[in-house]
């Protein structure tokens, strides 16, 4: 018992540890939000993920003024892409049209635009170094 006790702490400090010594920050800045209301639901992606739903990080943040921030630790440092909307009636889901076109605003990282779905990774990816950044979206 002891000794699993002892493998258990040790695989929880190699996890711990591990992941500070490459770990980098980031702080996502959202601007010119034009309702203060709802929700900004956003999903940081990596090249991997990001045509998918499985974001790498990801972050609902209550919209009370015409600017949002958050701050992501314990990344990878590398290339990673935003997608994100403003669920301004906060009902949980991005709605759209009948043509399927989106009612509600959004946004990608690098101001991207995207035609016919989510802006091209190479449009909207971005670096983060190993001693982390900011990246700034402004909605469309």
């Amino acid at each position: 018992m002891k000794r699993t006790m002892t493998l258990i702490a040790a695989a929880a400090a190699t996890a711990l540890l591990a992941p500070v010594a490459s770990a980098s920050e980031l702080t996502l800045n959202v601007e010119g939000i034009e309702k203060a209301q709802g929700t900004i639901t956003l999903g940081l992606f990596d090249e991997a993920t990001y045509n998918g739903d499985g974001a790498v990080k990801g972050a609902n943040l209550k919209v009370e003024g015409d600017a949002v921030t958050v701050t992501f630790d314990g990344l990878e440092p590398g290339e990673y892409a935003v997608r994100l909307y403003h669920d301004v009636n906060d009902d949980g889901e991005m709605n759209t049209n009948p043509f399927g076109m989106p009612t509600e605003p959004y946004a990608f990282s690098n101001d991207a635009k995207g035609r016919f779905g989510p802006a091209k990774w190479e449009a909207a990816k971005f670096t983060v170094a190993a001693e982390g950044g900011t990246h700034t979206i402004t909605m469309n």
